[in-house]
């Protein structure tokens, strides 16, 4: 079975996570080496997983049309932004 490492870019969907996976490749004539990257639509059952994590996708079958990626497990939680803390009241 194969297992890619990614990055969350997005949760809007329900049960459905897009990871983004970078792979490096070599040029075959410069031998220049190169960043390429590819997205993947992945099942995250319990909505767990939040953009910026790292998460484990595994292949599983055909979910959707174009989910045959499911979520294995989340390696690195993203750090909250100022933007998405909770609000807390500050009145003194």
């Amino acid at each position: 079975m194969k297992t890619l490492q990614g990055t969350v870019v997005s949760d809007v969907n329900n049960k459905t996570i897009i990871v983004n996976v970078a792979t490096s490749k070599n040029h075959p004539l410069y031998k220049k080496r190169y960043t390429t990257t590819k997205k993947y639509a992945a099942h995250d059952e319990k909505n767990q997983a939040k953009i910026g994590d790292i998460v484990i996708i595994s292949e599983t079958r055909p979910v959707s049309k174009q989910k045959t990626w499911k979520l294995d497990k989340i390696v690195g939680q993203a750090e909250m932004k100022h933007q998405d803390a909770p609000l807390e009241a500050e009145e003194a």
